[in-house]
This record gives structure tokens, C-alpha cells and sequence, in this order.
């Protein structure tokens, strides 16, 4: 029998063999129309199948081939067998969802122009020393795999050293993939690269129109994109002349997909330099303590960008002790004094808050009655437009009620602040200041977002408040003063993350500051100023911190030091995902190898969201194939129990959350 092994669409971690029409070869990555079920569905072809254990009375024939040639490149299709064998996801669910929506069906490839003729070589920046052994280093190993990670100060030139290196691998003729972990950052590295190499820079990110990513997608395949820059979905584009992925900001947690097929795209991005044989850059000023562990055992090599490319100093940080202060709308006088001297001197200042609303509580003063979702263990945010409340969970709203329900008084007031709480009462201070708000709600407007970001840039905006959205990459050339509201929030988190990414985070927030022309001031507020982890980055020392931090981790066998799996399961009542659970649990008993630890199952830190129940079971181990083998023995349990009918379930390989 002629037989192929075929990737569809559906949940199930297997491949379906089918028969081929009239014997006729089909090469792997090419699509094809396939009856399952009742249905037909659009499958991918992944190799031939030499024997096959269903009964040939059962065996489909394949009912039409959708391409001429092969959709994706061979070594593509391997790798995608690869990733899904590693985070046990269905293999269709895998190699679909990594297509543009038109190719998950029958259309046929759009025709595309050819780039390369406007590429340009505009004139590079002088190096310093440490930029000029740290690219070097690169181009040494430009035909080759080899994993470098760039740890450099915010303003040090990460991206000078990108740009250059990206210059040697165009000139190789090879393609390079540049990947961001925020769609906000694709028009500033854009118009970095533009402004170096011509219109040849091609972007893919989920905010894109079904028509542009189809055409990117189209551009990659037929090898007429000489620079992608991309979100993390980029990693699967067809590339077969790929010379170099760059990963900036490798240390990111938007990396790593939190729902449906919960991929790496760094760790996925490793894997692919090495299936093609190129390297790969992982750049940060903070890196991932995954990444700096691996560097330390000699996997990638680091390279240090000590000092800020421009000479200027780096910002001068206070930590604000505001634990018996008496603060206006969140600022202590000290800070609101500080922001009235720079905007008398015409200078920008940011204020960082990781809340959006108004406020994060809304309360009563008389029985101290909270306004909760009724769908999640969550409070609701209060939001100034029509007096709203909003669980930023599932979505849930209603209108502030004028009266409490508990005791109908009226005495309700917002407790906390948020972004647009901040925004109403630095307008009352500073009247005069122009002032932009950045965080997810005020971005929905499109072209919102890069245009506060040019006026900043052009010195038209005083005042920035903003989330993290602000925090990742972005080059501010006015900006002096930084001021980070509330850093108290991961000290005393039950996430043993917490602190590497509150760390991140300031110390991001913080090199926005005074990048070009004088050294920067940042103030942080907090009411624990002694806490040493505080301490250590009031003395700008990351270096100390992680390294504090990786022995605890070392201690008590935390990742990178061991290895975790995650089952969730959710349903609408609370005892059906305990059971199954507790169905994998007692299933994997005969199996338990003395290197996998099983943990639970216990409800998640949040128990109720978006009207479900949330349990959850760990699986840790120090051997990565033994929790591997083990895993192996997970999916078939959930895939035959009868209660995985009733009970949502997923697993995620190297959990970066833990709710």
C-alpha cells in the first residue's frame, strides 16, 4: 500500500495514515483535502508510512492535493514533528496554527514582488572595544550553530551589534529573523533596520490584516524577505537560507505562549539555529535566569556590553521610603517636586505604574464590602468612563452600584490607583504639561501607539504614564526622569519568579533614562527600602542579584536547576478536575520514576476564572528525558479518561506562570 502520514487539525497527539491517489508520490509540506470523520479538513503531508496498524478495510484516500510543490521545506516539517514531540501538543494543531489563516485552507500562494533590489547600505556607527569583541565573536561563527547571549546595559548599542551582524549574513545572501516579544516594539526596530538597509525589512505579528501576514508569510517562503521582524509566531516562518535569529530582549515572559499550543519562541528559536546551522543571539541588559545558567555551564556564549554606548553615566537611582508618607494620587511631595523641576526645564519624565484604571479596588468605607467578578476570585477594576467596573480576567462588567449591597451606604470610594487615576491628577498638577497615556486600553486606537511614541521621541510630550508596555526596548532621547510608583509588588509573591521579573522589569523601566545627551535620575517608591533585593538594585547590580537568586534556586531545586510540567484542568464545577487529576496522578503510580516529583493536585492560586474551577497537578524532575518519559505516560491518561470529556485540560512544558 502507498501510504502518507498526515498532520490535520485536531486534538489528538498523533498523525493519520491515508492512502495515496492512484500511487502518485506527495512530497512532505504539502497540503492536502482529507475526509475525517464525517468531514473533510486541510492536512499536511509529513513523509511516507512505510507500514501502518489500521486495518486496510479502514484506510481513507486522500481526496485532493492543494499544492504543486511543497508548502514548507522539509526540514521545517521535521522540526515541527520535533517541537510537538517536546511540549506533547498534537502535531496538526502545531504545523496549522503556524500558517497564515487563507493557507489553513485550499488557496492557493499570493504572487510577490522581489525585495532584494532595494537593499542599502547606509553607513554603520563607530563600535566601541567591547562592541567590536562581541561582534567578532558573531561573525567568527556566521556558517555554523552557535548561541550567543549579549548581556548589555540598556542604551549599551545591543542593536548597533545586531545591525552589523545582520550586514555580514545579507551579504552571504541568507535571509535574518529578528524577534521582539511585544507588537509595540516591531515600528521602532523596524525603522532602525529601514534606516540601515533600505525597504527590504518585512514584519509578522498577530496585528497585522489576514492579506499582509499571507503576503509576509509568501515573501519568507520564496526567499524574497532578506530581514523579518517578527512576534513570536514568526519562529515557524518557512525560512531555507536562514544566516542568523536574533532574539532581543530574549529574557521576556511575552515569549512564552500562555494558552492553546504553549510554546518557547526563544527556546524554540535555539532549536531552529541549530536544525539550519546559524547562530543565534539572545540579547538583554537582564537576562533570563535559564539563559545566564546556561551560559555559566558553557551552552552559549556570553558577551558582556559593559557600559552604555553614548559615555553618558548610568541614571542615578533613589529608593523613595513612602511607607509613612501621605501620598497624593500614589506620589509622595518629594517625587511631585522632582517632576515640577523637570518640566520647568522642559525635560520629559516617565511614571511607571503596572495598573490600568482607575483604581484596582472599589470598596465600601461602612462594612468594607470589596466589588468581586462573580465569575473569577478577582476584584473588579474601577475604569472613570462611565463609572464601569471590569475584571481584567473575563472580561465581566457592570455599572458602579450607588449604593453598597452589603449595608446600602453610600460611602464607596476607589481604593489604589491605577494609569487613569494618575493621568486625572497629574492634569490638575501640571496643567501646562502635555501629557500621553501608554497601556493596553489607550492603544486599542490603531496607529495610537506609534504616534505618542514619535511625538515622545520629537520632544512634543512632557509627561509619559504608562505599563509595562513601556518598559521593553523603547529609546527615549529626551527622557530624564523615571519614576516607578510601587516596586513592592514581587517581593512577597508566592511566585518564586517574582522577584528575577520585578527585577527585569525596573531595571528596564529604569534604562530609559538619560540615554543621549545627560545621565538620567530614577526614583523608586516603596515602603520596604531596606530589602536587599531593593538594595541590590539600587546599586544597579543585577549581576549580585541573580546570582543571590540562583543559589536560593539551586538550593531548592528550582528551575533552571530542575526541570517542571504543568496539568491544568478546569470545569464548571470544582470536583471534576480534581478527579482527573487524581486520575492522572494514581495512573502514573506504576511509572514513577525515583528523578519525578508529583505535586498535587491542589486548586490553582486562583481558583475560580471566567466561571471555571482551576486545579492543578506538578510534575518536577531534575532528569528533563525522565519527566519526558513520564509526561508520555500523562497524555494518554487524560486523552482515555471518560472525565477529560467533562473537564478541560493542558499541559505546559517549562511553565513560565503558575496560575
Amino acid at each position: 500500500m502507498n501510504l502518507v502520514k498526515v498532520a490535520v487539525p485536531v486534538p489528538l497527539r498523533q498523525q493519520f495514515d491515508y492512502l495515496l491517489p492512484e500511487k502518485k508520490y506527495i512530497a512532505p509540506g504539502v497540503r492536502v483535502k482529507v475526509p475525517l470523520g464525517r468531514r473533510q479538513t486541510i492536512g499536511i503531508v509529513m513523509g511516507q508510512c512505510e507500514k501502518t496498524t489500521i486495518a486496510s478495510s479502514r484506510l481513507k484516500e486522500i481526496v485532493a492535493v492543494c499544492d504543486s510543490e511543497p508548502l514548507l521545506p522539509a526540514c521545517l516539517c521535521d522540526f515541527f514533528e520535533k517541537v510537538a514531540d517536546y511540549y506533547h501538543h498534537p502535531i496538526g494543531e502545531v504545523v496549522l496554527t503556524s500558517l497564515p489563516r487563507a493557507l489553513r485552507q485550499a488557496k492557493p500562494l499570493p504572487p510577490v514582488s522581489c525585495l532584494w533590489a532595494n537593499r542599502q547600505n547606509n553607513p554603520a556607527l563607530v563600535l566601541n572595544t567591547k562592541q567590536q569583541d562581541a561582534l567578532k565573536a558573531i561573525l567568527a561563527c556566521l556558517d555554523q550553530f552557535y548561541c550567543f547571549l549579549l548581556q548589555g546595559v540598556t542604551g549599551s548599542g545591543k542593536t548597533e551589534v545586531y545591525l552589523q551582524a545582520v550586514a555580514k549574513v545579507l551579504d552571504q545572501g541568507k535571509a535574518v529573523l529578528v524577534l521582539v516579544p511585544e507588537i509595540s516594539l516591531t515600528p521602532q526596530t523596524k525603522e532602525r533596520f529601514v534606516s540601515r538597509f533600505g525597504d527590504v525589512v518585512v514584519c509578522y505579528h498577530s496585528q497585522m490584516t489576514p492579506k499582509k501576514r499571507l503576503e509576509a508569510w509568501t515573501r519568507v517562503r520564496q526567499q524574497k524577505a532578506p530581514i523579518v521582524i517578527g512576534t513570536r509566531s514568526a519562529v515557524f516562518m518557512p525560512f531555507s537560507q536562514l544566516g542568523l535569529i536574533v532574539i532581543d530582549e530574549e529574557h521576556d515572559p511575552s515569549f512564552k505562549q500562555q494558552e492553546g499550543f504553549r510554546y518557547s519562541a526563544r527556546d524554540v528559536a535555539v532549536w531552529r539555529a541549530k536544525l539550519l546551522g546559524c547562530p543565534v543571539i539572545l540579547g538583554s541588559a537582564t537576562p533570563a535566569f535559564e539563559s545566564l545558567a546556561n551560559a555559566k555551564a558553557g551552552k552559549y556564549q556570553l558577551l558582556v556590553l559593559p557600559e552604555r554606548a553614548t559615555q553618558v553615566k548610568p541614571p542615578e537611582v533613589t529608593l523613595l521610603d513612602v511607607g509613612q508618607q501621605k501620598l497624593k494620587a500614589g506620589l509622595s511631595p518629594l517625587l511631585l517636586a522632582q517632576i515640577a523641576l523637570r518640566l520647568e526645564k522642559k525635560e520629559q519624565v516617565l511614571l511607571f505604574i503596572n495598573r490600568r484604571g482607575y483604581a484596582p479596588t472599589y470598596m465600601c468605607l461602612n462594612c468594607h464590602w470589596l466589588a468581586t467578578c462573580p465569575r473569577c476570585d478577582a476584584r473588579l477594576t474601577l475604569y472613570s468612563e462611565q463609572s464601569t467596573l471590569v475584571c481584567h480576567y473575563c472580561l465581566f462588567r457592570c455599572s458602579c452600584p450607588p449604593r453598597c449591597p452589603t449595608c446600602q451606604s453610600t460611602a464607596l470610594q476607589p481604593v489604589g490607583y491605577g494609569t487613569q487615576r494618575l493621568e486625572e491628577s497629574l492634569k490638575a498638577h501640571f496643567p501646562q504639561a502635555t501629557l500621553a497615556r501608554i497601556d493596553s486600553d489607550a492603544t486599542r486606537k490603531k496607529g495610537y501607539l506609534e504616534e505618542i511614541l514619535t511625538k515622545t521621541k520629537d520632544n512634543e510630550i512632557q509627561l509619559l504614564i504608562g505599563t509595562q508596555i513601556l518598559a521593553k526596548g523603547h529609546h527615549f532621547p529626551h527622557l530624564r526622569l523615571v519614576a516607578i510608583l510601587d516596586a513592592d509588588g514581587g517581593l512577597f509573591s508566592a511566585d518564586f519568579r517574582a522577584v528575577e521579573k520585578m527585577a527585569q522589569l525596573i531595571i528596564q523601566v529604569a534604562g530609559r533614562a538619560g540615554r543621549v545627551h545627560q545621565a538620567g535620575e530614577v526614583f523608586i517608591q516603596t515602603s520596604h527600602p531596606a530589602h536587599p533585593f531593593l538594595r541590590a538594585l539600587f546599586k544597579q547590580d543585577y549581576a549580585k542579584l541573580t546570582e543571590t537568586l540562583l543559589d536560593e534556586r539551586a538550593r531548592c531545586h528550582l528551575p533552571p536547576f530542575s526541570h517542571l510540567a504543568l496539568i491544568r484542568a478546569y470545569a464548571k464545577t470544582a470536583d471534576l478536575p480534581q478527579k482527573l487529576l487524581l486520575h492522572v496522578q494514581k495512573g502514573l503510580a506504576p511509572y514513577l520514576h525515583e528523578a519525578v516529583k508529583i505535586l498535587g493536585p491542589v486548586p490553582a492560586p486562583m481558583l475560580k476564572r471566567q466561571g471555571y474551577y482551576h486545579f492543578q497537578l506538578l510534575l518536577q524532575s531534575s532528569s528533563r528525558r525522565a519527566l519526558h518519559q513520564m509526561l508520555g505516560y500523562c497524555t494518554p491518561l487524560l486523552e482515555k479518561s471518560t472525565l477529560a470529556r467533562r473537564t478541560r485540560w493542558s499541559l505546559d512544558i517549562d511553565p513560565q506562570e503558575m496560575f
